[in-house]
């Protein structure tokens, strides 16, 4: 008498593959949930009080990072502008806009705008804006073109592996002193050679950057 179908061995086969190959597709698909928009937010628009356009302000006008976010050179957090910053040009045009009503009203009753964070670390992590600029990385190796931007959005994913990246091998990220927060800067044709010149002016030694206590304090 036959116990098992034709098929019995077929299946056996399958079922003994399927215990190898099932847990290394869950770990890979884990993988790409973690490093995916869905998790770190890249590329997400938030919604704000005021419509703030950085292609207006920088691309247009020209305005200085350093004009809103006055304490990115001398500071962990590089600053949120208050809204005196804003009505120091809106005190003369752009008067009686509507979309700048959260302005006016934030001044009149003497209470700060509530800006949404667009680009949000863990509380486990430690970041200084200030370090950065000083070393010679440039706000839009971070923020990306933030000078095309019409409402800002996370430009980069913020992970521990695209941190590390550059912590490993920080020379394709500088630029000089004065290019800092020049939004449209791009690297020279002679780039490999400049960026070793850039890491010996910055005195950047890669031995210790990734080392656990750099990030995590």
């Amino acid at each position: 008498m036959q116990i098992f179908r034709p098929g019995a061995n077929a299946i056996a086969t399958l079922v003994l593959a399927s215990i190898g190959v099932i847990p290394v597709l869950a770990i890979g698909l884990a993988y790409q949930i973690v490093g995916s928009a869905y998790t770190t937010d890249q590329d997400v628009t938030r919604n704000q009080p005021v419509p703030f356009s950085h292609e207006h302000h920088v691309g247009g006008l020209g305005l200085d990072c350093r004009y809103c976010h006055a304490s990115v050179e001398t500071a962990r957090f590089a600053g949120v502008p208050p809204t005196e910053t804003c009505m120091t040009c809106h005190s003369q045009i752009w008067t009686n806009a509507e979309m700048l009503a959260p302005v006016r009203t934030s001044l009149a009753d003497n209470k700060p705008i509530a800006w949404q964070r667009v680009n949000k670390l863990p509380s486990y992590v430690y970041f200084d804006h200030s370090i950065h600029v000083a070393k010679g990385v440039g706000c839009s190796t971070c923020h990306g073109p933030i000078h095309q931007m019409k409402l800002t959005r996370q430009a980069a994913p913020l992970t521990m592996h695209w941190c590390l990246d550059c912590h490993r091998d920080p020379a394709k990220s500088l630029r000089p002193r004065e290019a800092v927060f020049d939004s449209e800067w791009k690297p020279p044709a002679d780039a490999e050679k400049s960026a070793s010149q850039l890491m010996a002016t910055y005195h950047i030694r890669t031995d210790h950057l990734t080392d656990c206590s750099i990030c995590h304090r």
